[in-house]
């Protein structure tokens, strides 16, 4: 069992963040991370709305918020965390690893969320195989193919321009009858050859044997069905509407939206005396890496008041 007066779950933007300053705070805290440092971030090709770093990629910005972090002395454990017990006797935490066990006085929950499922036929089933959550990890497998984008948001748009980098053409399915995504992102999008954007429109299955076939887009509005055959292996589909938050480490410690999402006052407290929550994972307005930033210094920052250290 290994003691740090603070445990961060997490190392995305939100968990970096705090295990900065937390260290700034001269809090004990270690931060653990199963992935790649960064989160999901990590898997973006472009990040240019981060105030200050223009045009970095997710990735580089994930490692540059951790070896920030580890210059001014902060402590880190790759490990996956599968378990969250909270003692009110002892008032100590034990966030259970696959390597270790991590006991702490106060935790930062930081844990972000997966990519949400779009729920049409055949996703399941052809996951990894013709169906992604993941452009910059996958996009090259569809190089001169056709590739569908499944959303109207920030990201989806970032993930069509980036794959008609590598595609013969993207094609947008958007339910709805506009884009959902920032002025500057929608004129890209729109001005771009390669990008089609199907509005009022949804994949209602995918087809075929072993790898898709087909597509069958639904009509939103009227219900029609087009089937579109490709072949195997010619066509991919890339789904970005968004995150499940991944909060199942705090039910019954902390209190949860309709939507699975954190509730938490201003100052990222939870229900629960010492435990704290940052970015995604939580119910918020916005996410990006800039407001899970922001949470993560609160959250420390709150968390250093909590465990009665100086804040600086």
């Amino acid at each position: 069992m290994v003691y740090h007066d603070l445990t961060v779950v997490g190392g995305g933007p939100a968990g970096l963040t705090a295990a900065i300053y937390a260290n700034r705070a001269a809090v004990d805290a270690v931060t653990v991370e199963s992935g790649s440092w960064g989160g999901q971030i990590s898997q973006s090709d472009l990040v240019d709305n981060y105030p200050g770093i223009e045009n970095v990629s997710g990735f580089d910005l994930g490692i540059r918020m951790h070896d920030h972090a580890e210059h001014l002395g902060a402590a880190f454990a790759q490990d996956t965390v599968h378990g969250l017990a909270y003692d009110p006797e002892t008032q100590l935490f034990l966030v259970e690893g696959a390597s270790d066990t991590y006991q702490s006085r106060a935790v930062v929950l930081a844990t972000g969320g997966t990519p949400r499922p779009a729920g049409f036929e055949g996703e399941e089933e052809f996951r990894g195989r013709g169906v992604s959550y993941c452009a910059t990890c996958d996009g090259m497998f569809y190089r001169d193919k056709v590739t569908y984008v499944v959303g109207g948001g920030n990201t989806a748009c970032e993930e069509a321009d980036f794959l008609s980098r590598i595609c013969s053409k993207v094609v947008m399915v958007v339910r709805k009858d506009h884009l959902r995504a920032q002025a500057s992102l929608v004129e890209r999008v729109e001005l771009n050859p390669k990008v089609e954007v199907r509005y009022r429109c949804a994949i209602a299955k995918l087809e075929g044997d072993g790898l898709p076939e087909s597509i069958t887009l639904r009509d939103t509005e009227t219900g029609e069905l087009e089937r579109v055959e490709h072949g195997a292996g010619t066509f991919g589909v890339f789904v970005f509407i968004g995150t499940v938050p991944a909060s199942g480490l705090v039910e019954g410690l902390a209190e949860l939206n309709g939507n699975g999402e954190v509730v938490t006052g201003a100052d990222m407290s939870t229900s629960t005396p010492g435990l704290f929550v940052a970015g995604d994972v939580r119910q918020t307005p916005l996410r990006q890496v800039v407001t899970a930033a922001a949470d993560g210094a609160v959250a420390a920052n709150s968390a250093a008041l909590f465990l009665g250290n100086l804040v600086i």
